[in-house]
């Protein structure tokens, strides 16, 4: 168990090595990790002893290294708030709304998404005495696609898990502005425990920090 251990403090140390020396490191790079961090996961579970929590804690920091639809592509340059959009992006069943109503019903339908989608015994299996609270951010770009997503400090399994739903995120209409299709940066904030809460927030863009 102590072998096991040690393994996943590994881990953890290549991790934050990456996220905080290699922040400029080709995909490639990023692969390799990822390579290693599955063949620690190979090398523990063939001892036999390995725990489903242990194992799910190396799937989540997968899914967490995974920066292919990350934010660090879409600058403030090439980006706008949700909030200043004059029009939102359009959820299938928004459509022939007002601008107000279009907003709300996206709105509605995102949060609905993520409730629906998001696996709640991840959250209950923490155990938490009360819920706690974190802030995600995602994009949809020109085009309707969701691409950059980003998960403030939370637990391990809770980033993945949001950042597992939030790519699922359906195609949809672009937002506009003055004319124009656009790229729109929208937040979340999460409540999660023994229950799971989502609200649409106009966070300041600080998604970076």
């Amino acid at each position: 168990m102590n072998t096991i251990k040690t393994q996943l403090a590994s881990i953890l140390a290549l991790v934050f090595l990456f996220s905080c020396e290699q922040k400029s490191s080709s995909n490639t790079s990023e692969s390799e990790l990822i390579n290693k961090i599955n063949a620690v996961q190979q090398q523990v579970m063939s001892q036999g002893n390995i725990s489903e929590e242990e194992e799910q804690a190396m799937l989540s920091l997968c899914s967490i290294m995974s920066k292919s639809d990350g934010l660090g592509d879409y600058s403030p340059d090439n980006r706008m708030v949700l909030k200043d959009v004059d029009i939102v992006p359009v959820y299938e069943g928004c459509e022939k709304l007002s601008a107000e109503e279009t907003k709300a019903c996206f709105n509605n339908k995102v949060t609905k998404f993520i409730k629906r989608e998001f696996n709640l015994k991840v959250s209950k299996d923490l155990n938490l005495a009360e819920q706690k609270q974190v802030e995600a951010f995602f994009i949809i770009d020109e085009n309707g696609n969701r691409t950059g997503m980003k998960v403030r400090d939370a637990e391990v399994n809770i980033q993945a898990e949001i950042l597992r739903v939030l790519r699922k995120i359906p195609v949809m209409k672009p937002a506009i502005h003055n004319g124009t299709n656009v790229s729109v940066l929208c937040s979340l904030i999460v409540n999660y425990g023994n229950d799971i809460e989502i609200e649409m927030a106009y966070i300041p863009e600080r998604p970076n920090n």
